[in-house]
């Protein structure tokens, strides 16, 4: 597992997630532990380094 800090793309607030680094590329959703807002995840992992992340809102 890898801590990853980020801001949230509703309340810009830093936070932090727990990122599975077994899994090289995933998408998922998640809440914001401030807002609670839906945040859709995209880490990628190359040989368990993270070399990209995305954290986007769900809003169209």
């Amino acid at each position: 597992m890898f801590e990853h800090f980020f801001q949230c793309p509703y309340c810009w607030e830093e936070i932090s997630m727990l990122l599975d680094t077994s899994i090289s590329k995933q998408t998922y959703v998640e809440d914001c532990e401030v807002c609670c807002n839906p945040i859709e995840i995209t880490p990628i992992f190359q040989a368990q380094e993270l070399i990209g992340f995305e954290a986007d809102s769900l809003e169209q």
